[in-house]
């Protein structure tokens, strides 16, 4: 399989001993998207020949002797909503093709600081929304990998990378983790700034990570963290040891509450009898809930905080380049233009009302699991899926992450979401760490 399919943790302690060369692991990866970029179409950038120069670069400054940053050498892919200095990032979008940002975001500048290496820009959806991409499903490309954070997702479940870097407006992180079978994190509200990243609705945009497992997900997770000028929803706090809390042992065994959530009559048959199995499963750690009618309510008043939003951030497309865009997002823009203030402001204040709700709940239970998505990646490519299972916890802020423990009737993968009360972001992936293992023995 190659060395890039190690365990994080361990290609991190290899590339930091010196055991593995950064020049290796990169040469590695290239091998790997080579062989299969034709087909998978992860990639809206790659030169490798830049990666090379990265490694390079990264071994010579682990042989100086000075100490080496927590993700010296690893490759990791960034969404091509994120700006990279010089790199190109184009939304998406054909009218913005060849943009080439001059400074970097604030986490392509944490990731320069902490020794990874850019390997390029992962492919996303028009302008991160929903008119599906070019990248295909790795485990059936008949199959849709979700959106709009499809190209990384694809990226890490084919192997072609270690870890990458998502966002989350609806849910882009959580849904295409699920179809492609890999680990998608999406923090606490906040957590992580967003300066440089291509802004659709900021009450609800949430950058995140994918990894293979869940301890991968938070080394990468807990490098991007921190407070930012430029971003009013970060907050100064003490910087989380997302590594360490996700790799402890949990001092009781986990509790779960098993929920029912608004749309889970549009879940299909392999995701109740996968879900009916595990509840059996866990037994007495697991209890079953049904969400509060309000909640239902959570649905709508995301989709109308969102589209309002988004006709404002995108308006300059609207006025200079409506006939490049694709009929979901003139819907979308078209619907938001609508919004009345009053609905928009109602809509926002149902968010605390649900969270108080929440917090009665996680009194009870370290996590509430739910599916990621109603069944495995629909076949066809003209959708990129339904994220019915995941806006909720978009709009409330809750941190959330799908592990694949699940597979259906056909043999794709499907993701099983935990989602935990804000900031307790650590113990969160923690609990799906022990829930990851478990299912594993």
């Amino acid at each position: 399989m190659g060395v890039r399919t190690l365990p994080v943790a361990e290609l991190r302690s290899r590339l930091a001993s010196g055991a593995l060369s950064a020049v290796d692991l990169a040469e590695d990866c290239i091998s790997r998207i080579e062989a299969r970029e034709q087909e998978v179409q992860a990639w809206a950038w790659f030169d490798a020949d830049y990666v090379r120069q990265q490694a390079k670069a990264m071994d010579a400054y682990r042989i100086s002797g000075r100490p080496v940053g927590p993700l010296h050498g690893l490759p990791v892919g960034v969404k091509d909503i994120i700006d990279v200095k010089g790199m190109p990032t184009g939304n998406g979008f054909e009218p913005d093709s060849g943009r080439k940002p001059g400074r970097d975001s604030f986490v392509a500048e944490r990731l320069k600081a902490a020794g990874a290496i850019i390997i390029g820009k992962t492919v996303t959806t028009e302008l991160a929304f929903m008119h599906p991409s070019r990248t295909r499903n790795p485990h059936n490309p008949e199959h849709t990998p979700g959106g709009s954070s499809s190209g990384s997702a694809a990226a890490i479940a084919d192997g072609m990378v270690p870890l990458a870097i998502g966002t989350q407006t609806g849910g882009s992180l959580i849904r295409p983790a699920s179809f492609c079978g890999v680990t998608g994190f999406k923090p606490t509200f906040g957590a992580i700034p967003r300066r440089g990243v291509l802004p659709q609705a900021p009450s609800l945009d949430t950058l995140g990570v994918f990894a293979a497992d869940p301890t991968g997900a938070a080394i990468l997770a807990e490098v991007l963290y921190g407070h930012d000028a430029d971003d009013a929803d970060t907050a100064l706090a003490p910087h989380p040891k997302l590594f360490e809390i996700a790799g402890s042992k949990p001092p009781l065994k986990p509790v779960f509450a098993i929920a029912q959530v608004p749309g889970w009559e549009q879940a299909d048959q392999d995701t109740r009898d996968a879900f009916a199995e595990l509840a059996d499963a866990l037994g007495e750690g697991a209890f079953q809930i049904e969400l509060p009618s309000l909640f239902h309510d959570g649905l709508a008043a995301r989709q109308r905080i969102h589209f309002a939003e988004m006709a404002r951030c995108y308006h300059h497309y609207w006025r200079d380049a409506k006939d490049h865009l694709s009929a979901e997002v003139r819907a979308a823009l078209e619907e938001g233009n609508g919004v009345l203030a009053r609905d928009y402001l109602s809509a926002r204040d149902l968010k605390t009302v649900l969270n108080a709700g929440l917090e009665e709940i996680f009194e009870r239970c370290d996590a509430i699991i739910c599916p990621a998505a109603p069944g495995p990646a629909p076949r066809g490519l003209g959708s990129t899926g339904d994220p019915v299972f995941n806006g909720l916890w978009t709009f409330c802020g809750t941190p959330a992450v799908t592990v694949p423990l699940l597979s259906s009737s056909n043999g794709l993968p499907m993701g099983v979401q935990l989602v935990g009360p804000h900031g307790n972001d650590g113990r969160l992936l923690r609990t799906a760490r022990w829930l990851y293992e478990w299912a594993d023995q």
